[in-house]
């Protein structure tokens, strides 16, 4: 089983990415026979899209390359995604156009989104409404929204709310062994064959 977490913040350093690192080792001590990759998009690795990404334009292909390998390779996403203006990060939705079935169709995928405050709801919602169509990700129905994020999830448990921090160290655990069993599943389906795409290439 590999999984894939992406950390969608262009900021280095970033809560998002402290969240990407707390979920990793999670993953690690429950099922230490599994692998974890995590894909961050600190400092907007990646160019925005253009058409040269359906040309197999040499320079994007350097690009793509390691990022469909690494895709790929997985059976499970995790997506955490900071909340700015209300809105999923430009690098974080640009990542998705440039994602293919071939990647990640019918893989399962967990949103986990960050707040500095209470907020961290719309980012959930944008997601789940735009970000999967075309490519066949599967997100999974459960979620985790990391509220007031300095305060939880620190190495140091001086630095953390405790009531907060235990909660959302119990979900994150909970929702993982979830997102493990979808993987095993979703591997059989995309078996199967069913879920060739050559007929209906786009999502409707």
């Amino acid at each position: 089983m590999k999984t894939a977490i992406i950390s969608g913040s262009h900021r280095n350093p970033s809560q998002s990415m402290k969240v990407a690192d707390y979920i990793k080792t999670v993953i690690q001590e429950r099922n230490p026979e599994d692998e974890v990759e995590i894909l961050s998009l600190a400092g907007n690795p990646l160019p925005l899209w253009d058409q040269g990404v359906w040309e197999g334009d040499p320079e994007w292909m350097d690009y793509l390359t390691p990022l469909r390998a690494l895709l790929q390779s997985c059976d499970a996403l995790v997506v955490v995604s900071p909340e700015w203006h209300g809105q999923v990060p430009a690098g974080l939705k640009n990542l998705f156009l440039l994602c293919s079935p071939r990647e990640v169709g019918h893989k399962p995928a967990l949103i986990v989104t960050v707040s500095a405050g209470d907020g961290g709801a719309y980012p959930v919602a944008e997601l789940r409404m735009s970000s999967y169509k075309n490519n066949r990700l599967c997100y999974i129905p459960e979620q985790i929204i990391v509220r007031n994020a300095e305060q939880v999830l620190n190495s140091e448990a001086a630095d953390n709310d405790p009531k907060s921090d235990q909660y959302l160290r119990d979900r994150i655990g909970w929702v993982l062994g979830i997102l493990r069993e979808y993987g095993i599943a979703l591997r059989q389906v995309r078996a199967s064959g069913m879920t060739d795409t050559d007929t209906f290439r786009n999502g409707m």
